[in-house]
C-alpha cells in the first residue's frame, strides 16, 4: 500500500514539475504553448486556464499523497527514542601472548 501511494506521489511530483515549466511566465517563461501565432487549436488564455487548473489538480493530489505517506509512516513506526534501547557492548578481542603473537616494533 505504501510503495503504491510512493510510486503516485512521484509521478505526480515529476507530471507537476513539467506541467508548470509549461506555463508561461510574465517574463516569457519557455514560451511553449504561447498562443502568439495565428489561431491554434486553444488560444493562449485557453492553454493558460487548462495549465492552471492542470497545476491545482496535481498539487491537489500531491498534498493529499503527501498527507497519506506521513500518516501511514506515523502508524508503522514504534514509539520511543534510540536512546531508550541499550547500546551493544563491543568486546575487544584479547591480545595473544606467548610464541605466537607477533612482535611489537
Amino acid at each position: 500500500m505504501e510503495a503504491f501511494i510512493l510510486v503516485i506521489h512521484l509521478i505526480l511530483a515529476i507530471a507537476m514539475v513539467g506541467v508548470i515549466l509549461l506555463q508561461r511566465s510574465e517574463g516569457g517563461g519557455l514560451g511553449i504553448g504561447g498562443g502568439s501565432g495565428g489561431g491554434g487549436f486553444m488560444s493562449g488564455r485557453d492553454t493558460a486556464n487548462l495549465l492552471t487548473r492542470a497545476t491545482a489538480v496535481l498539487a491537489t493530489g500531491f498534498v493529499a499523497t503527501s498527507l497519506t505517506l506521513a500518516i501511514l509512516a506515523s502508524n508503522s513506526s514504534k514509539q520511543g527514542s534510540i536512546l531508550d534501547s541499550p547500546t551493544p557492548v563491543i568486546q575487544e578481542a584479547p591480545k595473544p601472548t606467548g610464541p605466537s603473537a607477533p612482535l611489537a616494533n
